[in-house]
Parts: structure tokens; sequence; C-alpha cells
């Protein structure tokens, strides 16, 4: 296995920590001190797509952000060591909450199938979350009315796809193109590659896709049904969404479906911003988040 290629101290000044998952170093960030913060990202980022948020919030807060197996500075098992399916996502954040022992009810902030992870381990623990906060991402079953991004279908059901994911990073280094609207300096377009750096270590960006269950009888069908039965849980928990309304995956529209789950959620849409929110709007979404913790404390 192939160590992931080094990351500017500037661009991510933490010091990681990992837990043991079966012999599989699984790498978190654990920030601050105060009310527990956990930041659950998704494919094909890393910790990193969250570094702005973790200084601004560890001033007054935990903030906790692990990297999924195969992502960022976790290990990158093969196949035959490590499920790469949504209910193993569910088991490694659970196991790491687990052994952390928090005391207090913890702010969940997710972004893309992060949030699927998320809303799963908040199913199991409802009496563990104090907050919710999801960015352009989904925790139910695609409705009738949408279809799968053509994009994400080549690459979940064609042959030709896994080999380019595998072999030229097509999938890391194409989301750091097309995912934020704004042009991304080339410094953090390969900070975001960094940790596929070689086809062995680019395996859970095909797999995360590959997952996407469709039709009863895919592997994590049963598991997304689970969690988006757990979405009637967290009807008077507080819940903030935060949109950009050009992504090409979760569209203005998905955050409708969380608006009927949950009419008491606050929405702000980002008309200019894409798939990575957090890059296009990274200005405005911080203080937006901070007066939402502030009034629910």
């Amino acid at each position: 296995m192939r160590e992931p290629a080094h990351v500017a101290r500037s661009l991510y000044p933490f010091a990681g920590r990992y837990l043991d998952r079966h012999g599989l170093r699984y790498h978190y960030l654990d920030e601050g001190e105060g009310q527990p913060v956990v930041m659950v990202h998704g494919n094909p980022t890393w910790s990193f797509y969250f570094r702005n948020l973790v200084l601004e919030l560890r001033r007054d807060h935990r903030v906790l952000v692990p990297d999924h197996m195969g992502c960022g500075y976790s290990d990158k098992p093969a196949a035959d060591r490590y499920g790469y399916r949504l209910e193993d996502r569910i088991d490694d954040l659970e196991a790491l909450l687990d052994s952390l022992d928090l005391q207090e009810p913890v702010t969940l902030v997710a972004h893309d199938w992060g949030g699927m992870i998320a809303m799963g381990w908040a199913a199991r623990h409802p009496d563990q979350v104090g907050r919710i906060v999801l960015m352009n991402t989904a925790a139910f079953h695609l409705p009738d009315d949408m279809s799968m991004p053509p994009m994400l279908s080549f690459v979940r059901d064609t042959r030709l796809a896994a080999f380019l994911v595998r072999r030229a990073n097509l999938f890391s280094r194409g989301a750091g193109w097309i995912a934020p609207r704004k042009r991304l300096s080339r410094e953090v377009r390969n900070a975001y590659a960094a940790p596929y750096n070689s086809p062995e270590n680019r395996l859970a960006t095909l797999r995360f896709v590959q997952d996407i269950p469709l039709r009863p009888g895919d592997p994590s069908y049963e598991t997304v049904s689970q969690v988006e039965r757990g979405l009637a849980l967290f009807t008077s928990t507080p819940v903030l969404l935060l949109w950009g309304d050009q992504d090409f995956v979760f569209g203005p529209k998905v955050m409708e479906v969380f608006e009927k789950y949950w009419p008491h959620a606050e929405g702000h849409h980002f008309p200019r911003a894409g798939h990575y929110v957090l890059e296009d709007a990274a200005a405005e979404i911080p203080p937006i988040l901070r007066d939402f913790l502030e009034r629910h404390p």
C-alpha cells in the first residue's frame, strides 16, 4: 500500500489520530474542546474538505472528523480486507464515537455520501444527536421523479469507468474541476487528490459509487431504507440545510425532499455554488453555521 502524497501544513495544519479497526488504521481529527461537532465527508473528498470549518469551530468546540476507510489518511485496504459497503461506513463511525465516550449530544455536519453515513449512525443513536447540519447530500432512496446523474451511472455501471477511476484517478481529479463552481487553485486540487495517488489507493472512490443502491436486492438497499426510516426520529431536532444550487448530483430538488421530512429545517441556498459548497461559499457558511449553533445550544 502506497502512502498518501503529502499535503502542506499550511493547507491542513492538523495532527491526526488513529483508531484500530480490525488491524486497519482509521484516521480522524480531534481538535479543540467543548461541545462535540462530528463532520462526515463524502466521495471523493476526505477530512480536508472541512479544513476551514475545523479551524473556525475548534476555538470553542471539540471537532471530530474521520477519514472513511480507503480515504484521506486512513488505510487503503484491498477488497478482501474491507467490505466498502454503506453499513461498513456506519459501523466505522459508530466504533469511533463509541471509543471516544462522548458525554454530550453531538452536532452532525455532513456532505455528499457522508450524509447517508451520518444519518445512518443517527438512526442508531437518536438520543445522542443534538443538531444536524447537511450540505448537498441525501439520506433516502432516489425519488421516483429523479434520475441518477449520467456521470455517476457511467462510473457505477461500466468497466471502462472502473478502469479510468483506478488507473487515471478520474473521479477525484474530475471532481476537483467540476464539483466546485469557482476554480480551485492547483495546490487545493492536488490536496484533494493526494490520498488517491495510486490505483490501489483509489478503490474506495470507485466502490462508493458502485455501492449506490437503485433497486431492491442491491447490497446496500435495505441499509438506505433504514436510514430513510430514521429521518422521522428528528422532527424536533434543530436542522440546518446548506445547499449549493448548481450541484450536478444533489440539486435543489433533493433539498426539498429533506424539507418534506423536516418542515422545521432552516434552509440556505447558495445560487452560485456547486457540489463543493464549502469551497464555493467559503466566506458565507461559517457565520451562518456559528449563528445556528449559538441559537440552538
